[in-house]
């Protein structure tokens, strides 16, 4: 079998990662080229960075995220209350794997969306589906649903995830389908997946945010018990970008 043959094979099976590299390999001089076992190594290697690639552009895709945010442009100092060490310890997505939830909250305009942003395009690129949703989306979503009936459905789409990033927390008014429905998410998230909540509202006033007392008991039991929190300080981002 030619060379040409065995690449169209390759990629005929959607081997496209390891196509690319013995194609690379067999245009080498013979004395240039790998042994067996590098050549082995190679092709798998390859295969595996191809699939972690389209799967990281997929995760992304469905993401939705509201920003093209990237954890090397976010602004790590002492003024923000939030240092380079905080977003490396984040950065791993560990806090993710451990289902532990994360809290962020701050003046408008501070950076939290963008923070809470660039750790789910980090998880998408390490193989963690995450799924954004401000929270005006969310109340829109599951009012629509309780219409047309497919709240079980949207409920099921939205927990499956590995992360999931509720934004703009307290902007709204929650009512009672909406509470209802972030109960269900908290219960089967915890212990089993992570939430990331940006607020402007300190977490002390989120239980009255939530409304009624016997589902907010229940929320933030689950939501903050087991999560870790940022509070971001300092003047708006976008107000230095405007006078910039």
């Amino acid at each position: 079998m030619n060379t040409q043959a065995t690449i169209d094979q390759l990629q005929k099976l959607r081997l496209n990662g390891m196509a690319s590299v013995y194609q690379a390999v067999v245009s080498l001089p013979v004395q240039e080229r790998p042994d067996l076992d590098q050549f082995m190594a190679r092709l798998s290697h390859a295969e595996l960075s191809e699939r972690e690639n389209k799967r990281a552009i997929i995760y992304l895709k469905t993401s939705k995220l509201r920003y093209n945010a990237v954890i090397q442009e976010v602004i790590c100092s002492a003024k923000r209350n939030f240092s380079k060490e905080d977003l490396l310890t984040l950065s791993d997505c560990s806090f993710i794997k451990r289902s532990q939830n994360l809290l962020i909250t701050g003046k408008t305009g501070c950076g939290k969306s963008y923070l809470a942003c660039a750790l789910g395009r980090q998880a998408c690129y390490l193989g963690l589906r995450t799924l954004y949703l401000s929270m005006n989306k969310f109340i829109e979503k599951i009012g629509q649903s309780r219409i047309d009936g497919s709240f079980l459905k949207v409920i099921n789409q939205i927990e499956k995830n590995n992360l999931i990033i509720f934004d703009d927390f307290g902007l709204q008014p929650l009512d009672t389908n909406s509470r209802l429905a972030l109960l269900q998410i908290m219960e089967d998230c915890y212990e089993r997946k992570a939430v990331i909540v940006t607020s402007q509202l300190p977490v002390s006033k989120w239980h009255d945010y939530i409304g009624e007392p016997t589902i907010a008991d229940a929320i933030m039991d689950r939501l903050a018990s087991n999560a870790n929190r940022i509070e971001l300080e300092g003047d708006s981002l976008r107000k230095k970008k405007t006078n910039q």
